[in-house]
């Protein structure tokens, strides 16, 4: 994203634009009236990732423009949290006049949350040892009289923490609020305000569902524990390992005794439910033991595969939620010869951008 776009006051033109283009990709599909989900103007971006530029004794957060590949000085950044923005000028000044922290290091990210935890992951060229450890200890011991902190050090083939490599986020949704582990580097919803209106709304979709609630691409349990109030079991897969404890602890951390995790893709569930191949990782789960009427799916830009599509359009009632439309689209091409849409929503998770998060929710007919 370029700064020059991130302009407040022409918001809700940008938006205008989103769902008029929105409603015409999708106007052969015969979808419900959208919904539309705006975001926060400003400070909506959980997470931030900066380059680091060294210019003789000075140091400073550099972005490059994605269209000139020009540096910009990044100081402050309106897109990202409050919290990032307050510890930003405070950070890059304690690394500038640290020779230890500075040397050969090229990048920092930031992962905040709403609860107003933060970690920051600092990104060298360099291996890094005990010296280092020490040296961003005492940086952390002076952030921490402000900042809710902890720091990361990556190098080729390392990680060193100090203390944790997580936020723990609190999310209010539907009236309550539920607690979710996010773990640097792996995925969570950037724009935390519009992740809660998206699991509202999901909630809002599958209130009055009976039965069981299949999900894929799960994640760290994001949807899957919102969701959980309204159906009897969850069963929820994910591919990726440090999502799947993610997820276990967020099961606990938030009392829910109705989601079970598996740690597989879509492709290998697919294979397990048509009866395929068996899988080691399904030892102790009785696929026969839920009654899933209603799936969930989450996919990455690429969508569901081909057989995915199958095995999801034999399920009475689907919940979509797409980062793009284009394959979306695709998917939908199909599920429309079988299932109606009866809830059509955009999510504007990524203001100023081309880019929309959507939510269909479809009942067979």
């Amino acid at each position: 994203m370029s700064l020059q776009f991130v302009d407040p006051e022409n918001y809700e033109i940008l938006l205008e634009a989103k769902k008029e283009q929105f409603n015409k990709q999708f106007a052969s599909f015969n979808p419900p009236s959208l919904e539309c989900f705006a975001s926060p103007k400003l400070h909506y971006r959980m997470r931030a990732e900066f380059r680091v530029w060294h210019d003789g004794d000075d140091l400073y957060y550099i972005m490059f423009d994605k269209e000139t590949k020009q540096k910009i000085r990044v100081d402050q950044f309106p897109p990202a949290s409050e919290l990032i923005n307050k510890l930003m000028p405070l950070l890059i000044e304690l690394l500038k006049s640290s020779p230890l922290l500075r040397y050969k290091l090229f990048q920092v990210d930031f992962l905040s949350s709403l609860s107003g935890q933060v970690v920051v992951s600092l990104l060298y060229h360099k291996q890094l040892d005990d010296s280092w450890l020490a040296e961003v200890q005492r940086i952390k011991a002076i952030l921490s009289e402000q900042f809710d902190i902890n720091f990361i050090g990556r190098a080729k083939k390392q990680k060193l923490l100090v203390d944790s490599d997580y936020v723990v986020e609190e999310l209010q949704v539907d009236g309550n609020k539920l607690i979710y582990q996010q773990i640097e580097n792996s995925f969570t919803q950037p724009n935390g305000k519009v992740s809660e209106k998206m699991l509202d709304w999901a909630i809002d979709c599958t209130r009055n569902s009976q039965g069981d609630l299949l999900e894929l691409y799960c994640g760290n349990g994001n949807f899957s524990l919102a969701l959980a109030k309204n159906f009897n079991k969850v069963l929820a897969t994910e591919i990726a390992k440090p999502s799947v404890h993610s997820a276990q602890f967020n099961i606990a951390e938030n009392k829910i005794d109705n989601v079970t995790i598996i740690r597989m893709s879509a492709e290998e569930f697919t294979q397990a439910i048509n009866g395929e191949r068996e899988f080691n990782r399904l030892e102790g789960i009785n696929l026969s033991d839920y009654q899933c009427n209603t799936i969930f799916v989450d996919p990455p830009r690429s969508g569901l595969d081909d057989e995915t599509v199958k095995m999801v359009q034999n399920y009475d009632n689907i919940l979509y939620i797409s980062c793009n439309p284009d394959t979306l689209a695709n998917n939908l091409a199909v599920f429309k010869q079988t299932h109606d849409i009866k809830r059509f929503a955009l999510f504007d998770q990524f203001p100023y951008t081309h880019h929309t998060e959507a939510g269909i929710y479809l009942v067979k007919r």
